[in-house]
């Protein structure tokens, strides 16, 4: 195969039709008619001289050489996105991307503020955040999709290595009771009258519950003593839940703090137990970081960081110099 036997377009119809399962939907997404979709896979299927679908099944399956030519496109993909983004720094922040990826309490509560800060003194930089569990958004911030995020869950291990994982600040997860609770009315509770509550909670394979519930471990508490009476699926709903004297929960500081001006939750310390786990910033030291992200980085992580070890501003500054240098050689994966 001297000359490349495919182009973005086909590798982007290719992506597409893997993510939505079937031609029809594929065609949907990328906004053409399914004859079109079916043609360019005939052609690259052609061009190759390899079929990429097993098409005996209802829904568009990937053969083995569609997944190696998935695996190898998304790459793609990537890197021509990470060089248009590039291109666009030379306007010197007039325009470009900023992608940001969170957690779901920190993209929830946390990062519209940031955000909100930094579009008032950028505010031709286009920003996206992506809202996703810690692992999926790990991979981003590993793949170069996502230009840094603020993750509250632990990294997957595979990516320990990739990622420079930086302490950012400290959460305080809450106990929180209606203010209309008998325990509202004492200064501390005691760590055993836990026990004697009616828990609402997240789904038990839901990452942030994990999370709670090893924190609540190292702090001596028995999670499996706690009595979950409620699963809900978001913590709006175990907010509601709670201030409509269904239960108590544990939740993040900064997920209630409209409710705690307005006064309608209470917060319930717990003698000699602080409960706290530590967000963190992720970035990959392997992939161009683009001038709308330094500028994130240098301008408005500093004004929320919580946390005493947090890596200073100057030290990320001076590391820009190698991402330049990666960018000149070509980013890495």
């Amino acid at each position: 195969m001297s000359d490349i036997p495919f182009t973005l377009d086909q590798l982007r119809i290719l992506k597409a039709i893997a993510a939505e399962g079937s031609f029809k939907r594929a065609a949907d997404t990328l906004y053409v008619s399914q004859p079109a979709v079916s043609l360019q896979v005939q052609n690259l299927e052609k061009q190759l001289n390899v079929p990429l679908f097993d098409r005996g099944g209802r829904k568009a399956q990937l053969t083995e050489a569609g997944y190696l030519l998935l695996s190898y496109g998304e790459k793609i993909i990537t890197l021509c996105q990470e060089t248009c983004r590039a291109i666009e720094d030379l306007q010197n922040l007039q325009g470009g991307t900023l992608i940001v990826g969170a957690s779901q309490t920190t993209g929830t509560y946390l990062l519209p503020r940031m955000i909100g800060v930094f579009r008032q003194k950028y505010p031709d930089v286009t920003v996206q955040l992506q809202v996703h569990s810690t692992r999926r958004t790990s991979w981003g911030v590993a793949n170069g999709q996502v230009d840094l995020a603020i993750i509250g869950g632990e990294v997957p291990p595979e990516l320990q290595e990739t990622l420079k994982i930086i302490p950012y600040a400290e959460d305080e997860l809450a106990l929180i009771l209606p203010v209309f609770h008998p325990l509202a009315k004492v200064d501390t509770i005691q760590k055993e009258d836990l026990y004697k509550l009616k828990f609402i909670t997240l789904d038990s394979q839901s990452t942030i519950r994990k999370v709670i519930d090893k924190v609540l471990s190292r702090c001596d508490i028995d999670t499996k003593r706690l009595k979950v009476e409620m699963e809900l699926n978001s913590i709006e709903a175990i907010k509601n839940a709670v201030q409509a004297g269904l239960g108590a929960a544990f939740v993040s500081v900064t997920a209630i703090e409209k409710e705690l001006q307005m006064g309608v939750l209470h917060i319930a310390p717990i003698r000699d137990v602080e409960v706290r786990r530590t967000l963190s910033v992720a970035i990959n030291p392997n992939r161009y970081r683009s001038k709308a992200a330094e500028a994130f980085i240098r301008e408005v992580l500093p004004q929320f960081s919580s946390h005493p070890e947090y890596l200073n501003i100057e030290r990320l500054s001076h590391d820009s110099e190698h991402y330049k240098e990666v960018a000149a050689n070509g980013a890495g994966g």
